[in-house]
């Protein structure tokens, strides 16, 4: 009897062995994710929209001071005459003037549509051409250099061909925009396709994904950082493009743009007006950037887990 509680208690003393070391295996392994969780924390989080838009705005704000007070400082110990260099409340009261005329608005319209336009048409075209120059190699090394050096040309420099070819006409500013913008766009998406790991298009063939149904689903979505850089460059090419354009092409029925009004404020030698043209073509830019660009780019990136805390 005695032999068979001594038997009884040394296997509850080993399962009690096992089980302690089981448990400390577990809490090994516990701590090693830990460790892994606290490492992938580093991610960053969305943050409340208002800490966002402080952090977001108080810099940009700042800067903005500093160059109005700088302005405001050339202005007033007259660097230049003041009808060359007006001061920031004269060209303040030629935005309010055109603002109380009703006719602000229409000048930003017709050149954000025609930019939106354009640069949808060369969105369409550049994925296209990118595809094909990334994934063709008779295609690449035929065209991949004249894509390059096509991005390094002045859109200003193709104004001349297009009216040309087109007269004084819408179809003039759309070729512009398109000559300007596609180039940078097909370039974008090479890159983004040059970067992905050949793992992910093996892996593609392997479940079937190939042909158009590749491109959707595993070529396009892995080149998507690339191609989301290629996009906001494409959008600063047509939005340049567009404006020279526009400062050039001047005809009654064409309308009146941002890159007209420019013009129309150098034809009355007003400094004032041509200011206030430059800068409302700056904060179109910059809010189209900041309202529709940024965005999807850090939803990309933080989807990915790219977006990490500096």
């Amino acid at each position: 009897m005695a032999s068979t509680e001594t038997t009884s208690a040394a296997v509850r003393s080993g399962a009690d062995t096992a089980a302690d070391a089981t448990a400390a295996r577990a809490g090994d392994i516990a701590g090693l994710e830990a460790g892994l969780d606290a490492l992938e924390s580093r991610v960053v989080d969305r943050q409340p929209w208002l800490r966002t838009m402080a952090s977001k705005a108080f810099p940009p704000l700042i800067a903005i001071v500093i160059v109005l007070g700088l302005w405001q400082l050339a202005y007033h110990f007259e660097l230049k005459p003041h009808y060359l260099l007006p001061s920031p409340v004269d060209v303040a009261h030629s935005l309010q003037q055109k603002w109380l005329e009703g006719t602000l608005l229409g000048f930003v319209w017709t050149s954000v549509s025609r930019g939106a336009l354009g640069f949808v048409a060369s969105v369409g075209l550049g994925t296209v051409l990118g595809l094909v120059v990334a994934r063709v190699k008779v295609v690449r090394a035929a065209i991949g250099p004249i894509l390059s050096g096509l991005q390094s040309l002045p859109s200003v420099a193709w104004v001349p061909a297009a009216i040309i070819w087109f007269g004084l006409s819408d179809a003039t500013i759309y070729a512009v925009v398109l000559l300007g913008a596609v180039p940078s766009i097909a370039n974008g998406l090479v890159a983004g396709v040059d970067q992905i790991s050949p793992l992910y298009l093996r892996a593609g063939r392997t479940i079937g994904a190939t042909g158009l149904t590749g491109v959707r689903h595993v070529l396009l979505p892995a080149a998507l950082p690339g191609y989301i850089a290629g996009l906001k460059q494409g959008w600063a090419f047509s939005w340049r493009s567009l404006m020279a354009a526009e400062l050039i092409v001047n005809a009654p029925d064409l309308g009146t743009g941002l890159g007209q009004l420019l013009e129309q404020g150098r034809e009355f030698q007003d400094m004032s007006w041509v200011l206030a043209a430059i800068l409302l073509i700056l904060i179109v830019g910059i809010g189209i950037e900041l309202l529709i660009f940024a965005p999807i780019e850090r939803r990309v990136l933080r989807s990915r887990g790219l977006l990490v805390k500096s």
